[in-house]
């Protein structure tokens, strides 16, 4: 009988790392096992007060089952562990528990949860040993010299082949590697069904568009592969909390979250300053979709540049682009094509996903840069736009 307790305690301390798929909460869980617990341990307790002599040994298997396991002293082997961007205390009780630095999840959790600067450990590769105790692991983490630094900032906007690059360089990995790591988005780690379209359109499975911009520690003996899923469950974290995919669904009136994505990685290429993040974004979903632009296509001079990065062409102004290249509708990301591009363009920052999920009311069909500082124009009035680009003309915009 009590072996099986004890069994029942070593499960529960495995934990469940939960993933932000669409917006569920992290760690959700059944009330039953609790239960069981608690009625496992009073049969226990039953059958201790019948056997007379053997109490007191069971009141001690008891107590033991009742308190914390945790391991004595600072550990014993040395072994690497890598924390990931936006994991919680709970999160990393279970790295250093499938690790063999803590004896048990709740370990780690009572002691951080008795010293405040538990909540200054940050994501990254963390050198520390096997069977250490809760105290001495979170201590461990909170020393500086423990931490392996190797970090590496991907900016918002990026392409994927421009990220490739960055990670190359930074790492000495080979380009090709990233690309043919980058050939499956789901062996990455991105759901099926982020790939869904409701506008009609065939489905193109790409990874551009998940590779969350933000500040990254890439482990030493890190491979194209790890760092793309690392940068993949970024986004699928992040999105989750925001519950993009939900809201969108919910409040974008029967758009995919997909082309909800395309059109944030829009407004991330178009937009002068982030404020204008979600009226770019409405600007696209009124192109496209809203049925009052003649042409139902998004005519964004970005989208053309994207195939010419794609095919290894030098990108352009717009002034710099000609009419056959701005016209081409060979080209699956030409501004004149009906309905939306086939994929995202970029790799887009939280703001422009925020912007993309729910962006201001408004009829705009247009918009041009009337300041150098970003400031854009917006109106739905093709002659009011004129006067607006000779704004920006007179401001040395254009």
């Amino acid at each position: 009988m009590m072996d099986e307790l004890d069994l029942g305690f070593d499960e529960r301390e495995r934990g469940d790392k939960g993933k932000h798929r669409r917006g569920r909460k992290r760690n959700g869980r059944s009330g039953g096992g609790r239960g069981k617990t608690i009625f496992a341990l009073l049969l226990a307790l039953v059958l201790l007060g019948g056997i007379g002599g053997g109490a007191f040994y069971g009141f001690d298997r008891i107590q033991n089952f009742l308190t914390t396991p945790d391991y004595d002293g600072a550990g014993t082997e040395e072994v690497t562990v890598q924390i990931p961007q936006g994991a919680f205390l709970a999160d990393m009780a279970v790295v250093l528990y499938e690790a063999d630095v803590v004896k048990s999840t709740k370990a780690f959790i009572n002691a951080a949860n008795d010293n405040s600067r538990s909540r200054n450990i940050q994501p990254g590769t963390y050198k520390l040993r096997k069977q250490m105790s809760g105290e001495s692991a979170l201590a461990a983490m909170l020393d500086p010299a423990n931490r392996i630094v190797n970090g590496i900032t991907i900016p918002e906007g990026r392409t994927a082949k421009n990220i490739f690059k960055l990670l190359s360089k930074h790492t000495d990995i080979p380009v090709k590697e990233f690309e043919a790591a980058a050939k499956d988005p789901e062996k990455l780690g991105v759901p099926d069904w982020w790939f869904k379209r409701t506008d009609g359109k065939k489905s193109k499975k790409s990874i551009e568009g998940f590779l969350f911009p933000d500040t990254y520690e890439i482990p030493p003996d890190a491979t194209a592969e790890t760092i793309l899923k690392q940068m993949v469950d970024h986004f699928l974290t992040v999105t989750g909390q925001m519950e993009f995919a939900d809201r969108v669904e919910k409040e974008r009136g029967g758009i995919s979250p997909y082309e909800a994505l395309i059109v944030a990685s829009l407004a991330q290429a178009e937009a002068g300053t982030k404020k204008d993040l979600g009226k770019v974004a409405r600007v696209a979903y009124n192109r496209v979709y809203s049925g009052t632009f003649n042409c139902g296509c998004l005519e964004m001079d970005v989208t053309v540049n994207y195939y010419l990065e794609m095919t290894g062409q030098k990108t352009k102004t717009s002034a710099e682009m000609s009419r056959d290249e701005l016209l081409d509708t060979n080209n699956p990301y030409s501004r004149k094509l009906r309905g939306m591009v086939p994929t995202p363009i970029n790799n887009p920052g939280k703001e422009a996903l925020e912007g993309a999920m729910a962006p201001p009311n408004g009829n705009w069909l247009f918009f041009v840069a009337i300041d150098k500082a970003g400031n854009s124009a917006f109106t739905k009035d093709y002659n009011e736009h004129l006067k607006n680009i000779d704004k920006a003309k007179e401001a040395g915009v254009l």
